[in-house]
This record gives C-alpha cells, structure tokens and sequence, in this order.
C-alpha cells in the first residue's frame, strides 16, 4: 500500500505537499464561509468557485503544452510561490479589516491561473519521481495525502474561523507552501526518472486533443468526470447550504461534513493504492454509487443522518477521481501525459465555472435538497450511458447469471457469451 515512499523523491514531496494540503483545505473552507458572510448567498459561492477554476477552463490545454515542454521541478517551483503569495494577500486584506467580495473573487481567479500549469505538472511529476511501476501506487497516496488533510483542514479551519476569523486560515495556508518548496529543491535531480519532454512546434494543442479523442479507453473517462465534477462535485455550494439554510448549523457543521467525506475519502484512495490495476467497469460502477448516494443524501430529514452519509460518498467520490486518473496515466505516451492530464483536469475542474453558478441557482431558488439530488441524477444518468458506450466499444454484452450461489452481473465478450449461451 505505501511501497512509493520507499523513493526518497517521491518521499520529500509526500511529505511536503500534506502540510500544504492541510493549508489547501483550510483556505477551501474559510474561502466559502467568507463569502457566504460577506454576501449570504449561495450563488456567490457558486461564483467564487467558477472564477477559481476558470482559467483551468479557459486555458487548460496550453497549460498542458506548456507542461510537456518544461522542466517539471522548476515549473512547480514557480506555481507554488505564486499561490503562497496569493494566499498571504487575501490574509492581509482579511486580517486588516478591508475585505471585500471582490478580493476573495480576484484571489480565486489568481489561484485558478497558477493553477492551469501546477496541475498538470504535479500529475505528470509523480512518474518522473517513481517511474511507471510505482505509478499507480503513488497516484492512489497523492489522493491519499489530499484528503487525508481534508480529515484535518476543516476541524482547523472551522476553530479559526469561530475562534479568531477566517484570514488566520489564509495566513496559515500562505505559510504552508514553505514545506512542499523546501522539499522540491532538497530532491536529487540525478534520481528522477529522465521523462522526454516535447520539442516546441506547431499543432501541438491539436496533437494532443487527436490524441485523446482517438482513443475511448482515455476520451470517454474524461467525458464521465466532466458529467461528474461540472454538476456532482460542487460540495462548497451543496455543503454549506445544507449547513446554513437546512439544517441552520453553522461553520461547524459545514467543516464536519468535509472531514467525514474525507474520512471516506482517505479509505477510497487507500483502498485504491492497494489495488494492482484501474478498471474502467470500475469507474463506472462508482460513479452510479455515487450518483444514487447524493440523491439519497438529498432526502435526509437530521443533520446526523446527513452527515453519516458523507463517508461513503467521499469513498465513491474518491473511487471514481483515483480511478479516472491512473487509468487515464497508465494508458498515455509520457511524451503527451502533460497534455492529456491537462485536459483531463480542464474537463474535471474546469467544469465548475459551468455548473457552480448553475447549481447555487438551483440550489438558492428550489432549495439545497433539489440541487443536491439533481447533481446526483446527472453523475448516475452520465455513468450509465458511457458504461453502455464502452461497453459498445468494447464489443460486451451484460452477462447475469450465479457465481457460487449469488447473483452476477457483469460485462463478457460477445463471443463468450454466445460460446455460454444453451443450444437451442
């Protein structure tokens, strides 16, 4: 389960992004309640996330051009220092008491820019810190590491935020950024796994799209992940309108309900570490999961119930984000992983700029409820489609019949099945 952190590369950059993890999540929630205090509306969280991730959107791809021609340390080097700084502004102008809603929005359009490149260039790193073996392992712990801190970011956050304010929670996550800097350069540059990086030239944003688009086992993962993290993944609009106007619970609610999807999402991506392989039937199966837990999680009548049922939707959730990325690295040429995962995570996080705003109006005009069963029936309605298309692809048929004594359903060769199939 942990056999990537024998890698003293991979193990220095472990180690430095849970601390900035840990600031990550921390800003996540006081970003959201700032808003929702300075506003009390949930579109203009919808809004704050759209503008965070719009550049990812909007310049996605050239990020991922960018990616596949630069050097991977150097470039993280850069992005990290930018959102540290960033970071810091916002905990001045918080700290100093001259905030407004327009800050927080310019800060998360910043962060979104830095963004578009040091998302793709994290991804694709972690096979030049551990090389293709240990890919999937290391995958599987970064996710690990990401919600692992997600268990601690909230419970921290939401003490600052009742106890002295949200810019200490913008304070800590600029300061944060010392650790995963201080691990970059403490690497041995003669121990990462020499990846070739593309030349520059003409058509290569081009390139990269044929690339993807060419192949279903990589274009219709990433159709289903944009289904789901453009309408199922705006917690931050879902979870502090359950907080505020459902349940009428406060910030200590909205940061409990992101530990206990966190605590099911640690147990997802340890789980997946542990797994040998990234099935795409997998993928699929979660994502109906999924979709039907946030419908049922829609109709809760207490808070506790509710909130139960945010651990095995952070284990769902995290299912389908781990296994949509190791499969999508796995099958990808290294020469083109910069570019892939950029689209990869365009698709993904770009998404929100289109669904945030639509889902806090939803969720502001027919309640919280409404908007949170909604997101579910598109992730559950997208996962079955695309499972059929694959399927397709694939040349399967469904197959149901008993494996010792239990009911099977799965998908089988057409040819298998034919070969099973009685003579008439």
């Amino acid at each position: 389960m942990f056999s990537s952190l024998k890698v003293r590369n991979y193990r220095l950059f472990f180690m430095g992004q849970v601390v900035s993890n840990i600031g990550t999540w921390m800003q996540r929630i006081a970003q959201d309640w700032l808003v929702l205090s300075l506003t009390g509306s949930s579109a203009a969280v919808g809004i704050t996330t759209a503008l965070q991730f719009l550049p990812m959107l909007l310049f996605g791809l050239y990020g991922g051009v960018l990616v596949d021609r630069l050097r991977k340390r150097p470039t993280l080097l850069v992005t990290q220092s930018a959102m540290a700084l960033t970071a810091l502004a916002l905990a001045v102008a918080v700290l100093t008491g001259h905030v407004q809603v327009w800050h927080v929005y310019v800060a998360a359009f910043a962060v979104g820019l830095a963004t578009v490149v040091d998302n793709p260039a994290r991804q694709s790193f972690v096979s030049e810190l551990v090389g293709p073996r240990q890919l999937q392992n290391a995958v599987s712990l970064n996710s690990a590491n990401f919600q692992s801190a997600r268990l601690v970011g909230p419970a921290v956050a939401g003490i600052l935020i009742t106890g002295v304010g949200t810019g200490y929670a913008f304070l800590f996550n600029g300061l944060s950024f010392i650790a995963p800097l201080t691990g970059l350069l403490l690497m041995r540059a003669r121990e990462l796994h020499v990846v070739e990086r593309a030349p520059r030239g003409k058509g290569q944003l081009r390139e990269g799209v044929r690339y993807v688009t060419g192949r279903p086992e990589l274009i219709w993962p990433i159709v289903l992940v944009g289904f789901v993290g453009t309408f199922a993944f705006n917690f931050p609009v879902y979870l502090s309108a359950f907080a505020d106007d459902v349940f009428h619970a406060g910030a200590g609610a909205y940061s409990m309900f992101n530990t206990l999807m966190a605590v099911g999402s640690v147990a997802g991506a340890l789980l997946a570490a542990r797994r040998g392989t990234a099935r795409l039937r997998l993928l699929i199966a979660a994502a109906l999961v999924f979709g039907a837990l946030e419908i049922v999680a829609a109709t809760t009548p207490t808070l506790w119930m509710f909130a139960l049922l945010m651990v095995p939707l952070g284990l769902f959730g995290m299912t389908v984000n781990v296994t949509t990325n190791t499969s999508i690295q796995m099958s990808t040429d290294p020469a083109m992983r910069g570019r892939v995962m950029a689209l990869y995570m365009m698709v993904f996080l770009g998404g929100s700029p289109v669904g945030a705003p639509i889902v806090g109006w939803i969720t502001d005009t027919y309640g919280a409820r409404v908007g949170l069963a909604a997101g579910g029936a598109v992730a559950a309605v997208a996962a079955a489609v695309i499972g059929l298309i694959l399927a397709r692809v694939g040349n399967l048929r469904l197959s149901v019949g008993w494996h010792r004594g239990h009911p099977r359903v799965r998908f089988v060769p057409r040819e298998q099945q034919e070969e099973l199939a009685p003579a008439v």
